[in-house]
């Protein structure tokens, strides 16, 4: 599919894509023209890209994951290891939130007790 049906399908601006493909994280296929073209694989993968920066994945770690995806099955227990220890980032970022939002929940009891009181 071409770069413009490709953004819809992922819901990224054509920017995004040129510029995820200028940092190294994507590489369509190109076409006899020398347009890119993308299939369903570079959805999947676009999509995994997303996750780990949703989940606070930097852009080099993300960059160094596709690097070594590139270099195929050798480089499997290494990729694991990155995800398992982004995994353990993002387990502790959410009990990190989850106290933060214990604190926001008990001072929001405290405003409305006060609210009622006055």
């Amino acid at each position: 599919m071409k770069v413009g049906d490709f953004s819809k399908r992922t819901g990224l601006p054509v920017s995004t894509l040129h510029f995820y493909e200028r940092k190294g994280l994507i590489s369509p296929e190109r076409n006899a023209s020398g347009h890119r073209e993308y299939d369903e694989a570079d959805l999947t993968w676009i999509a995994f890209i997303e996750r780990l920066k949703e989940t606070g994945m930097p852009l080099a770690q993300i960059k160094r994951y596709a690097d070594l995806r590139a270099k195929g099955n050798s480089t499997l227990e290494e990729r694991m290891a990155m995800l398992v220890s982004h995994r353990e980032s993002i387990i502790d970022m959410i009990s990190k939130w989850q106290e933060n939002l214990a604190h926001l929940d008990k001072k929001i009891e405290h405003y409305k007790d006060e609210i009622k009181r006055s």
